[in-house]
């Protein structure tokens, strides 16, 4: 076994160990089942998950997994939703592909992470997103980060979700200075400053009410409505873990961050207004 074992399998050890060098008196054994029961719960706590199967069809929350999203991005968002105790289950291009449109609007919330807003969109039919717009304009709720936030604007030619109702994202200025990836200030209203992981992400423009601003002014998170579905879009990734940050320099603590990030989860799972500009 390569690496130090986990706690609950150091605990099991440990429990081997106490059974086989056990003094044989019975007034110094303790019960075996008390062992192996602690072994039991901490290990149960370790494999702790939220996630149903797709095929469950019982959980409100839909994450995106399709080809173009971040697996890094995927992978920070499931640690967040099962820190946060959210049922969800993920879906794949192929599956959402071949979705019904009754069984998306089950759901109340679809998360698209960042990645490649291109990428996502090739890999999925022009039904597949003419259904996921119908299904937010009749209430399912949409939470877009970076590239999901890119995907639900409107670039012609690109299959996108067009929830915008035409309005179109650029980058964030940073980038024409040909900076890729940052720690940027986020002047959130009525809360403090944070600094948030920033990689491509776009400025929102003139959709929506305005929660967040980048130092120049525009905005970096923003909430809105498409028909009856609630949507909150974000350029930056207060998702980001600890080891996005290398190299960087940050003000605001990660788990700070991480916990903005699922305000932002439950405020669109919820359609829950946040503060605003």
């Amino acid at each position: 076994m390569s690496g130090p074992p986990n706690v609950s399998q150091a605990v099991c050890i440990a429990s081997s160990h106490d059974a086989m060098y056990a003094r044989p008196e019975k007034h110094t054994m303790r019960p075996p089942v008390r062992y192996f029961f602690i072994c039991w719960v901490l290990a149960a706590t370790a494999r702790t998950t939220y996630k149903v199967p797709l095929t469950a069809d019982t959980a409100p929350i839909l994450l995106f997994n399709v080809v173009g999203t971040s697996p890094n991005d995927v992978a920070a968002i499931e640690v967040l939703l099962n820190k946060n105790h959210l049922n969800y289950s993920t879906v794949n291009s192929s599956q959402l592909n071949q979705m019904a449109a009754l069984q998306l609007k089950k759901y109340r919330l679809l998360i698209v992470p960042g990645g490649n807003f291109i990428d996502i969109a090739k890999n999925l039919t022009s039904e597949t997103t003419a259904k996921i717009r119908t299904a937010v304009q009749n209430g399912l709720n949409y939470l877009g980060i970076c590239g999901g936030a890119f995907f639900a604007s409107t670039y012609s030619g690109y299959n996108g979700l067009n929830l915008t109702s035409g309005v179109r994202f650029g980058f964030y200025s940073a980038e024409e200075k040909g900076i890729r990836k940052t720690a940027v200030p986020i002047a959130v209203a009525q809360g403090p400053t944070q600094d948030h992981y920033w990689e491509d992400g776009p400025q929102l423009g003139d959709w929506g009410a305005v929660v967040g601003k980048y130092p120049d002014g525009t905005s970096a998170i923003a909430e809105g409505t498409f028909g009856s579905g609630w949507m909150i879009l974000t350029g930056v990734h207060p998702e980001a873990p600890e080891n996005w940050r290398r190299g960087m320099s940050f003000r605001t603590p990660a788990s700070t961050d991480n916990d903005y990030a699922g305000t932002l989860i439950r405020a669109a799972l919820n359609r829950e207004p946040l503060p605003h500009y």
